[in-house]
């Protein structure tokens, strides 16, 4: 009997949880970045997202060899190749339905910037990203979308 009470009065606790837990997990999959030359794999780790470059038009440069992160402001991270290399650090997800918090780093600049991700209209095949330092409104914001297995 005490059972059955119990289940009574938590049963709609359980069946009316916030639908922004549903919506986190959206974000997890590969995606086109805006440039058409990247796919970049988003990734969920504990709490936090992350997402790698997996897959570039042009991995290798003109000798031949893998592209690597000359660019880096650590002279020791200079000579790992830009495949594979961690993007998205650190993002988590709140009920604005955002993922913020986290940094996007650009190879092409060797620059780390803060980061929020957002879906365009509710649309979960199209993800925005605006990096800037500091102030949201000084930055840049560009447009991936998912790409389908």
């Amino acid at each position: 009997m005490k059972r059955l009470l119990f289940l009574f009065l938590f049963l709609p606790f359980l069946a009316f949880r916030p639908a922004s837990d549903d919506k986190a997990d959206d974000i997890v999959g590969t995606w086109l970045v805006g440039t058409k030359t990247a796919h970049v794999k988003i990734f969920k780790t504990g709490n936090y997202y992350y997402g790698k470059l997996i897959w570039m038009k042009d991995p290798n440069d003109e000798k031949g060899n893998p592209r690597r992160d000359i660019h880096n402001p650590e002279e020791s991270e200079r000579n790992r190749t830009l495949l594979n290399l961690l993007l998205l650090k650190g993002f988590e997800y709140d009920e604005d339905h955002h993922w913020d918090n986290g940094t996007i780093y650009d190879p092409k600049s060797g620059k780390t910037y803060d980061c929020k991700i957002w879906f365009e209209n509710g649309d979960t095949d199209v993800l925005k990203l605006r990096g800037f330092l500091g102030v949201s409104m000084l930055g840049r914001t560009d447009t991936w979308t998912r790409v389908r297995d």
